[in-house]
């Protein structure tokens, strides 16, 4: 029986592709709010930043969720207790690895998307949770 690799087809392509073109909206949309990207899909062991940027001094995480529908609770509930620890754990590790940033405010941000994923509706959530809810 040959060995079978890494899926590479089919629903993990359409998958990154949906992803890819919703945290794109994601980002025009923070950013015609006034947000600056510094960085997107910042990946450390256990955790991924999906979009890093400032809001005037402070320093703003941002996770994208998308869903389909709010049949399940929507994008905002998706961001449970573990992931918001993997979500600062990556912020934490972000920080160690830019000092200069380090000082500034932070918080932790949620652009929850929906509908057709070519043209989204994004519900952005500011401040969606604190470290001290972790």
């Amino acid at each position: 029986m040959p060995a079978r690799g890494p899926r590479t087809g089919g629903a993990d392509l359409d998958r990154r592709a949906r992803g890819a073109k919703v945290e794109a909206a994601a980002r025009a949309h923070l950013e015609c709010a006034g947000l600056r990207t510094l960085a997107a899909n910042v990946g450390y062991r256990g955790g991924e930043l999906d979009l890093v940027m400032r809001d005037g001094d402070a320093l703003v995480f941002v996770e994208v969720r998308y869903r389909a529908s709010a049949a399940f609770g929507g994008g905002f509930a998706s961001v449970d207790h573990g992931k918001r620890r993997k979500l600062v754990r990556a912020a934490q590790l972000y920080l160690l690895s830019h000092p200069r940033l380090a000082g500034l405010p932070c918080r932790f941000d949620v652009a929850e998307a929906s509908g057709d994923p070519d043209a989204p509706q994004i519900r952005w959530l500011k401040d969606a949770f604190r470290l001290d809810d972790v």
